[in-house]
């Protein structure tokens, strides 16, 4: 019974951490939904691009010699970031600016074309081939031992890569919350949420509201990235995919257009695909059919999500 619950409390941390890497996602699909009004599924690729942007930032500094970690990390990061800002706002320029106002079809399939180029692209930048990197935060912290009934320990422990994404998921949900809050820049968004021709009629930069919106999410894609390359430690060029959709997963189950649902999707996303991969026969291989078959039910039996709330349509 010990060594279960022991084992049960790793899964579950495994779980928690997975989580939070697609709950940053996610809150990028519900800030732009939440104000546009539409579905950026280019915005799983933008993930991708930022961890290959890490990858890359790590492998320049230790080909000139930088190979303390912690500088070497925050590095990573802050060109990352960067780098998918700029990505973020000619995404937003480019291909959805110019079809604002038509009809939800045409952006739609824009995401879409965009995302397959997105893929292309770094494929062919990067090549199809997994691009690993060694490990750069090994160890973790030992919480208790069991003894197993064939006499062998059984380790409870939480690695310092799991605890580095909790603490940097809490403290990034603490300063998006304050700007959301606090900030022009979040009364901006919230007014363009509720309307955008009366927030432009009191004088907000709609256009530029719109596009800080696709620079956040992306800065949130590139931490994301970052978090996904230095926990698994092998990237390629189809991990925007699968990591969008279940971001996407995450953001409707949570409620789309609520950022607290979103990081609440997520974790629940971590955990449904840990645990099924954990304890279910052949889980492992199937553990995506299980999130995929959690879309479905959100969708058929409460499509507003947990946190989300129904559409009012004002006539």
């Amino acid at each position: 019974m010990q060594d279960s619950f022991s084992y049960f409390f790793n899964q579950l941390i495994s779980g928690i951490s997975l989580g939070f890497v697609y709950g940053l996602i996610a809150i990028g699909y519900t800030m732009v939904y939440g104000i546009v009004g539409m579905i950026n599924f280019a915005h799983g690729e933008i993930f991708m691009i930022g961890a290959f942007v890490a990858l890359i930032a790590f492998f320049i500094m230790d080909a000139i010699g930088i190979g303390w970690v912690p500088v070497a990390i925050v590095a990573m990061l802050l060109l990352s970031m960067v780098i998918n800002a700029a990505y973020g706002w000619t995404l937003e320029r480019v291909a959805y600016r110019p079809l604002r106002g038509s009809t939800r079809l045409a952006p739609l399939i824009t995401a879409i074309g965009m995302s397959i180029f997105l893929q292309n692209y770094v494929q062919l930048l990067q090549g199809a081939r997994p691009r690993p990197l060694r490990p750069l935060i090994p160890g973790g912290i030992e919480l208790w031992t069991v003894k197993t009934p064939d006499n062998t320990d059984y380790t409870v422990q939480i690695s310092y890569m799991e605890l580095m994404i909790i603490v940097i998921t809490v403290v990034l949900m603490a300063a998006f919350t304050y700007v959301i809050t606090r900030t022009p820049l979040g009364r901006a968004q919230r007014a363009c949420e509720q309307d955008q021709k009366m927030a432009a009629l009191l004088g907000i930069n709609v256009n530029g509201t719109i596009a800080a919106t696709f620079v956040l999410a992306a800065v949130l894609a590139a931490v994301a990235g970052l978090i996904y390359t230095l926990r698994y430690g092998s990237i390629d060029f189809f991990i925007g995919f699968l990591a969008g959709v279940k971001a996407f997963t995450a953001a409707v189950l949570g409620g789309i257009g609520s950022l607290p649902g979103a990081m609440l999707g997520g974790v629940l996303i971590g955990l449904i695909e840990t645990f099924f991969a954990g304890y279910a026969e052949r889980g492992s291989e199937y553990k995506d059919v299980a999130v995929f078959m959690v879309l479905v039910v959100v969708l058929i039996f409460r499509p507003t999500g947990l946190l989300g709330k129904p559409d009012i349509e004002k006539v």
